[in-house]
């Protein structure tokens, strides 16, 4: 039984607890930015480390005892080394926004000039939102995508950025269904004698399988996630050349945060050697293979996709040709009954409000750390289809919810022990 001292103290979380694994279990976790760690990487961040202080880097502490926080973030070091061939990392930040923060802070100045993509076209908060701190810390203009192709247009981003001048463009997206070409936003950069980040939070893992054009090496500073397509631990990275390693370093500690959190560190530790292995490029492989068959499908039953497909671990779906009177949120909500869990999300062009947006957005790497294939996937679009053509029908959504039972059943996330499946 999972759980138990936790039960033994406060059954309350330990009844929650619970819930969330077996929903887990029993749903199929479609939201781009979400995945499954292995047992494994789930061991490291529940461990003694979360006792453990360790300000400071490795062998340059402030806090006696560290040998062993010392040893498994320089291993977290070396194996993100080795993943994404940087010259430096740091592997502290505690998320994908914090690693931004920390470029920020090193680089530039309050009232300082940004250059991202607009969040309603794909872009996150923390590349200039006004609601964010990087929106009420910098002038920020942003860029967007052509309402038309649904692809960023690289000529019209240089142009924009010759006219505003900035000191930093960013590039990588939240909701970007197509690869980037970091070389384009890197001319673009070298025009204005700018900065250039590479935020790909949500292509890590893509890009250190080789699935995915790597921005390291053409970009000054390139940061992620450690927990979507990587499957590691929850948190950030920060990766740049030498140069910049003091100023990068200063800036995540002491500049925006105090202790590390080793327990996640260790997490970051045991995924990246994960993503070593060689299976680990055919699950990214796979991942993009299910988003295409996911994609082609969803455009079968009629769904208009941005960009008219794929390149990557997710399909952004403009549901106003096909369901003009349905919501994002009204799909997301229905699908959420019959236990596929995905987003409502903004598309290029919106016309109704960020919070009842015109889209969903589904991604494949939990679907994929399952052991979907691409006929798996191509059911999967089936049931969206049917439920969101009929987001009221009950028979119809029951019938669906028992469709998706079935595929839980037949690729388990757990065993019964309750341990995780082992995906490779």
């Amino acid at each position: 039984m999972k759980y138990e001292q936790v039960r033994s103290t406060d059954p309350a979380v330990a009844d929650a607890l619970v819930g969330e694994r077996e929903r887990q279990e029993n749903t199929l976790a479609m939201i781009a930015s979400e995945n499954h760690v292995s047992e494994a990487v789930l061991e490291a961040q529940s461990s003694e480390l979360t006792n453990k202080y360790a300000e400071g880097y490795p062998y340059e502490r402030y806090y006696a005892g560290c040998e062993y926080a010392d040893e498994i973030e320089s291993l977290a070091i070396e194996r993100a080394k080795e993943l994404w061939g940087a010259e430096h990392v740091n592997v502290q930040p505690h998320s994908g926004t914090q690693a931004n923060m920390g470029v920020y802070l090193a680089m530039l100045e309050p009232g300082d000039k940004i250059l991202s993509l607009e969040l309603e076209h794909g872009g996150h908060l923390s590349h200039g939102h006004p609601a964010n701190f990087t929106g009420k810390t910098y002038k920020v203009e942003q860029y967007e995508i052509d309402p038309e192709t649904g692809y960023i247009d690289y000529d019209d981003l240089r142009e924009q950025a010759e006219a505003f001048d900035p000191d930093i463009i960013v590039s990588g997206y939240s909701a970007y269904p197509r690869e980037v070409d970091f070389e384009r936003v890197q001319e673009a950069a070298d025009a204005t004698d700018a900065y250039h980040l590479a935020d790909i939070a949500h292509i890590t893992g893509l890009v250190a399988a080789g699935v995915h054009e790597s921005p390291v090496g053409i970009a000054d500073f390139v940061t992620g996630s450690t927990h979507k397509t990587i499957r590691a631990g929850r948190g950030g990275i920060i990766m740049c050349d030498e140069a910049y390693a003091d100023a990068i370093d200063a800036a995540v500690f002491p500049g925006a945060q105090g202790g590390p959190l080793m327990h996640n560190i260790a997490g970051k530790a045991v995924g990246f050697g994960e993503a070593l292995s060689p299976d680990f490029k055919k699950y990214a492989q796979q991942i993009l293979d299910n988003a295409v068959a996911l994609g082609d499908r969803l455009q079968e039953h009629g769904f208009s996709l941005v960009s008219g497909g794929t390149d990557t671990h997710l399909v952004l779906i403009d549901l106003r040709d096909s369901h003009p009177d349905t919501s994002g949120t009204v799909a997301e909500e229905a699908l959420e009954e019959v236990g596929i869990v995905l987003n409502k999300n903004t598309v290029p062009g919106e016309t109704r409000s960020p919070f009842n947006p015109s889209g969903i957005r589904a991604g494949t790497p939990a679907l994929t750390t399952r052991g979907f294939d691409e006929a798996a996937c191509e059911q999967v679009a089936d049931i969206i289809y049917r439920v969101v053509d009929n987001p009221d029908d009950e028979d119809i959504k029951a019938e669906a919810a028992s469709e998706v039972d079935e595929l839980c059943t037949e690729y388990p996330l757990y065993d019964r022990e309750g341990s995780l499946v082992d995906f490779e």
